[in-house]
């Protein structure tokens, strides 16, 4: 592989070179290590055409330009500092302490992730030939995974062939050596992945200590997870008791159990899904724009399905990243194969319910990803623009579904309340299993038995969401991210008192950018807007 390749990287904008060049060099450090989510979720699209050197070197390599990097000097500004130290130590906790990248297979496959190039941020001419660029370093990032991915557990083997595979959709042998080359290099690491899956260690559990690091690092914080798994049963408990209240109010007459299945059967056909996310998209704009829910809430926001490598997605977002020129974002949102089964077809549209898909709409949509998108677009500090805690990402989406419900949207609709509580449940029964699968309390029979009873989910549903905490040990972000929201949200209104709203609380933890957990409290000292004056 190309080790040790030294990335130039055209200058920041103009407006970020205030901040020195100690904070440049070390914010290339850091994406040096992320090139993936540098390219795609921040618009670093100086990365575009290049792939991560994962091998064993070239993480060693990379961990090392890191320190070197570190030691060139602090950010002037101490927010920045702390937000750009934790994003430091996680790279050096996974890769270093934890290992990743040998253990992960998902780092590799995003490493050769094509679809990043589909959304509009630059010309079709561009585009093509930054993919084609990258498609011909398939073959070395591919032997890069092989050298690393030497203690691939089975289930996560298993888990993630289905994504593996559709990396390669719509590659033809026939294009030329750079596609032949590359289908090879993929089959490679198919084929190792399968492997993986029939020979590889059948525990999927990481063990409590390293989820705690997984969890934490990122976040600048220590995690209790015992502490942790409590706060989720409490937060079932709330979310469980929301649900049959707002059951009882769009029908007394039936019960939870009897009521949902006719609920999330109540969906538009598979050629109506988009224009159904279309209207809800429109509305959920118009909402946040008329409450001031969010502080920024323009640019181009359009609705389809996910380029063919990101089927396994109902619905997601892309949006435009912040050191990108203006371009649209896309809220995806994808039918069912035509040509699965019938009854994979019916359980795929069940998240498109008129049940489901508005509080969907919202997470994606507004206030969530695709508003949160354009604050991060202008913040003057390229440590906050650049540098997403997921945890903060995610908890904030997952906190404005509730929001929305207290402030009125839909307020007629008990459905749209029945749709918050099921989304907040299976995010939360998320956390519960994470937390007792990779402690060894739960197994992943128990794991997705309790997706079934807490989270009100088919046995196929839960299943495979109960495999994917062997994936991504850390998804149980979207609860604890919304849980440390509430909780500063609550200091706020005692600290601010009678100046407390909700917009100035949103826009004061926008401002901040994506930070990491650990660093909310910084929201609590924005001035009052009307003192900036």
């Amino acid at each position: 592989m190309r080790n040790c390749d030294v990335v130039i990287l055209r200058p920041l904008p103009a407006r970020t070179q205030r901040y020195g060049r100690v904070v440049e060099t070390r914010l290339r450090a850091v994406c040096d290590l992320m090139m993936p989510q540098a390219r795609e979720m921040s618009g670093l699209h100086e990365y575009d055409g290049r792939v991560q050197d994962l091998s064993p070197g070239g993480v060693r390599s990379a961990l090392s330009a890191l320190s070197r990097a570190r030691r060139s000097g602090r950010a002037d500004d101490p927010h920045d500092e702390a937000h750009l130290r934790v994003f430091e130590k996680a790279l050096h906790v996974q890769f270093g302490d934890l290992q990743l990248h040998r253990s992960d297979p998902h780092q590799h496959l995003s490493n050769l992730e094509l679809a990043c190039y589909d959304r509009e941020y630059a010309s079709r001419r561009e585009r093509a030939a930054a993919r084609r660029a990258h498609l011909s370093g398939w073959p070395d990032a591919v032997a890069g995974a092989l050298a690393s991915l030497d203690q691939v557990r089975a289930p996560v083997a298993e888990a993630l062939l289905g994504s593996a595979r559709a990396l390669a959709a719509g590659l033809d042998p026939g294009a030329g050596r750079v596609e032949a080359d590359a289908l090879r290099a993929h089959a490679r690491l198919v084929a190792h992945l399968e492997r993986c899956a029939r020979d590889g260690d059948p525990d999927p559990s990481i063990g409590g200590r390293a989820l705690s690091a997984l969890m934490g690092a990122p976040e600048g914080v220590r995690v209790d997870l015992s502490r942790l798994a409590e706060d989720a049963e409490r937060e079932r408990e709330r979310l469980t008791e929301l649900l049959h209240d707002a059951c009882r109010a769009l029908d007394p007459r039936r019960g939870v159990a009897e009521l949902l299945p006719d609920l999330l059967a109540d969906h538009p056909g598979p050629d109506g899904v988009i224009a159904a996310a279309e209207r809800l998209a429109e509305e959920a704009i118009a909402f946040t724009r008329e409450r001031g829910l969010a502080p920024h809430v323009d640019g181009e926001c359009l609705v389809g399905p996910a380029p063919p490598s990101r089927r396994w997605a109902m619905a997601m977002m892309s949006w435009a990243a912040p050191a990108e020129a203006e371009s649209p974002s896309w809220y995806h949102v994808t039918p069912p194969d035509p040509d699965w089964p019938a009854e994979e077809r019916e359980e795929w549209l069940a998240v498109f319910s008129r049940t489901s898909l508005p509080s969907v709409t919202v997470h994606e949509v507004a206030p969530g990803h695709f508003a949160h998108a354009r604050s991060l677009r202008r913040l003057a500090s390229p440590v906050r623009r650049l540098l997403h805690s997921l945890s903060f990402a995610e908890g904030w989406a997952h906190y404005v579904e509730e929001v929305c419900l207290d402030e009125g949207f839909r307020s007629g609709d008990p459905r749209f309340a029945i749709g918050v509580a099921l989304e907040g449940l299976v995010r939360t029964t998320r956390l519960t299993c994470a937390i007792g699968l990779h402690t060894r309390a739960l197994s992943l029979t128990d794991a997705a038995h309790r997706f079934v009873t807490d989270a009100h989910l088919t046995p196929a549903a839960a299943a495979a969401e109960a495999r994917r905490a062997t994936v991504d040990a850390a998804y149980g972000r979207y609860t604890w991210g919304k849980l440390e929201i509430l909780r500063l949200r609550d200091e706020a209104r005692h600290t601010w008192g009678p100046t407390f709203t909700l917009p100035r609380f949103h826009t004061a933890l926008l401002t901040l950018g994506s930070p990491p957990l650990g660093l909310l409290r910084a929201a609590l000292d924005t001035p009052h807007p009307t003192r900036e004056r």
